[in-house]
This record gives C-alpha cells, sequence and structure tokens, in this order.
C-alpha cells in the first residue's frame, strides 16, 4: 500500500474537494471525528479553502507533507468576522502516522502568522522573516 496515495487522496478529493465523508474511509475512528470537526469549522471560516501539495515524503508508517494553503475569509475565523480577504500559498507542514492503511494521527505546524498578514487580521508584520523566493517554509510555532 501507498500511504502518500492515502495523503494525496484527503488533500485533493475531501479538503479541495469538499468531499468529507472520505474522512471515515481515512482515518481510523478513533480520530474520524475530531479530523471531521477542525475540517469542517476551517471549511465554515474558508469555503474555497484548497491545498496544493508542494512535497510528499514517506518513511516506515509515517507521511509528511508539506503543503500551500489558500482560501477567502468568508465566515468567523479566530473571533475574527468573515473580512472577504484572501490568503494565498500560506506554508503549512503536516506529519500523518498510519496504523494499516489508514491515517491514525496527525500533527501538523502552520504559518498562522502569514496567514494572519495576509487577511489583516493582526498588526503589521514589517519583516515576515522569509527568503524572496518563498523556497524555504517558515519556522514558527503558534
Amino acid at each position: 500500500m501507498d500511504r502518500k496515495v492515502v495523503v494525496r487522496r484527503f488533500v485533493d478529493e475531501a479538503v479541495n474537494g469538499g468531499r468529507e465523508e472520505l474522512i471515515d474511509e481515512l482515518f481510523r475512528r478513533e480520530i474520524a471525528s475530531f479530523v471531521r470537526d477542525w475540517f469542517g469549522a476551517f471549511r465554515r471560516s474558508f469555503p474555497d479553502v484548497t491545498m496544493r501539495t508542494v512535497a510528499l515524503v514517506a518513511e516506515g508508517d509515517t507521511v509528511v507533507g508539506r503543503f500551500a494553503c489558500s482560501g477567502t475569509h468568508q465566515g468567523e475565523w479566530r473571533g475574527h468576522p468573515p473580512s472577504g480577504r484572501r490568503f494565498d500559498d500560506v506554508d503549512e507542514v503536516y506529519f500523518f502516522t498510519f496504523e494499516g492503511d489508514r491515517i491514525s494521527a496527525v500533527w501538523g505546524l502552520e504559518d498562522t502568522l502569514d496567514r494572519f498578514h495576509q487577511l489583516a487580521l493582526g498588526p503589521a508584520v514589517s519583516d515576515r522573516s522569509r527568503p524572496p523566493d518563498r523556497a524555504f517554509p517558515a519556522v514558527r510555532f503558534r
């Protein structure tokens, strides 16, 4: 079984295609409801959310993905009312751990500061500490 295919299905079909029912097929029962709640809340805030897969690396029972996330702020998010503004290519990195052919755990980092900056929801950031070619993901802990 190619575990990268499972992650691609989650991103392409569930996240980008809006097929939330796939969560029950791709994730173990123990975490499926958490993923559904997290995913549903984010989609309500950003109904047109898309994730572009930048890279996937598989090692043992883990697949690590680097993604670029985009969307338009059309619902409340983190206490902020909809702004109608768009964010593009926000860096995200996730570790998907598998048991058998299903995802059993997810851990990730998102460049939330960049998302806030692009949506103009927080204080201005003069130095985004990012190389101009965006070749490297921002490493920030939120």
